[in-house]
């Protein structure tokens, strides 16, 4: 820019002191020394004229370069600012999921949020006024408990706006894993959005115990629908695929769409919450952590009996194709309406893997070990299919089973387009698996 001055103050410098040439009488002709015979009568007024034309075309020409030159500056700034703003943006939403298949839409909450009382943010989650929490759990009420886990009960709270939430209450001075679990959801979770994945809404702490407020997921967890009173009456074969399906999606952003890939680490069917139309979310983030970090032989082993790969218990080898089997034994579960691990006797239990294993592969006897409440009620290729799924995933040599990307894609053709699939149901079937309730007629 500096050196632009200098040039335009140059050319001002040559304009006004061009010299001026001088022609003889003899070399003009006679019609210009006629024409030029009144300016030769007054020699100081045409070198007047003639220096104030220079100066004044001098002035225009510095005053437009000047005018270009500032408005080069500012469109350059608003481009530079405009270019690198959006290109932040992108950026930040890369980190958080770009893509239509990670949105969510938070709105609801985030509207209804406005009100609750939002004391501080732990980056970007909102920390959560204690006493909100405690009024909205009716001081953690007992009739409130809608689960327990490890480190303390989840609660039904109702805040402010009539905001129903779900609260997971940790108690960190029992273990020291409790406040690393705590830490590690909410960091994780502060940058995961995805339709199957549960959403944190803020946190609060009290003392040595701290809160986790979830969005809340009206129908429980699917442990609870299959294994609970219900004994799994309320999901159809259809639904099953579904959830299992809403699953895979949910493992698939975490796997192939984090940026670290994120294992979960603790996938069951307890952590696959279902809202009020049955779509699934993967949940309970404590135990998860960034894929690619090479120091995992410091991870403390930890899992869920049952759902745990026989890689990572007996090496400590923990890759995503670790959530690809315990992918493999909740479809067991949907499948067979078994539970993980079954007691033969007071010490000795036995796997839904090694019961199973031998009758998934044949044909004869697998349609006499599903789950009486959906016998019958498939396409036997498609029994076969998810069977044959299952028995890919559990597979105890890891690099035998599937992505989860391909499992997924297995599974979309098997579930009804209503559902979230592919598969089209005729009019039969759909009155046969999607019963209509005589009171919307």
């Amino acid at each position: 820019m500096m050196l632009l001055l200098l040039l335009l103050l140059l050319l001002l410098f040559l304009i006004l002191h061009q010299p001026t040439s001088v022609l003889s009488s003899s070399q003009l002709s006679p019609f210009t020394q006629i024409s030029t015979s009144m300016y030769v009568s007054s020699p100081g007024h045409e070198e007047k004229t003639h220096s104030h034309k220079n100066l004044v075309i001098a002035l225009v020409v510095v005053t437009t370069s000047l005018a270009a030159l500032i408005l080069f500056c500012l469109f350059f700034r608003i481009y530079y600012t405009k270019y690198y703003s959006s290109k932040s943006t992108k950026k930040n939403v890369q980190t958080s999921g770009q893509d239509a298949e990670r949105g969510v839409a938070l709105a609801p909450f985030l509207s209804k949020f406005s009100s609750i009382k939002v004391v501080d943010k732990k980056g970007c989650v909102p920390i959560i006024d204690y006493k909100q929490i405690e009024k909205g759990t009716n001081n953690f009420k007992e009739s409130n408990i809608l689960g327990e886990g490890g480190f303390g009960c989840v609660y039904k709270a109702r805040l402010d706006d009539n905001l129903v939430v779900a609260v997971k209450k940790l108690h960190c001075e029992k273990s020291q894993y409790a406040e690393k679990e705590f830490e590690n959801e909410v960091d994780l979770l502060s940058k995961i959005q995805h339709p199957n994945i549960i959403s944190l809404l803020g946190c609060s702490s009290h003392e040595d115990t701290k809160f986790l407020v979830y969005e809340l997921m009206q129908n429980g967890s699917l442990e609870t629908q299959l294994h609970g009173p219900s004994r799994g009456s309320a999901l159809t074969w259809h639904m099953r695929m579904k959830i299992a399906l809403d699953t895979a999606r949910g493992l698939k952003y975490l796997h192939e769409h984090c940026c670290p890939p994120v294992i979960h680490r603790d996938l069951k069917s307890s952590n696959i919450l279902l809202d009020a139309s049955f779509s699934a979310k993967v949940s309970d983030f404590g135990l998860a952590i960034i894929d690619g970090s090479q120091n995992k032989i410091n991870i403390n082993l930890s899992g869920t009996l049952g759902y745990v790969a026989p890689e990572y218990i007996l090496d400590g080898k923990l890759t995503d194709k670790s959530d690809v089997y315990a992918f493999g034994v909740v479809l067991l579960e949907l499948l067979l309406g078994r539970k993980p691990v079954e007691k033969l006797a007071p010490l000795q239990c036995q796997s839904i893997v090694t019961w199973a294993m031998p009758q998934l592969t044949d044909r004869s006897k697998l349609p006499n070990i599903v789950d009486p409440v959906i016998k019958d009620t498939m396409d036997l290729k498609h029994l076969y299919q998810v069977a044959a799924v299952a028995v890919l995933c559990v597979q105890p040599e890891p690099s035998y089973r599937p992505l989860i990307t391909d499992v997924l894609h297995s599974l979309i053709p098997l579930v009804p387009v209503e559902l979230g699939g592919t598969l089209r149901v005729s009019q039969m079937t759909q009155q046969l698996f999607f019963p209509i309730d005589p009171c919307t007629q």
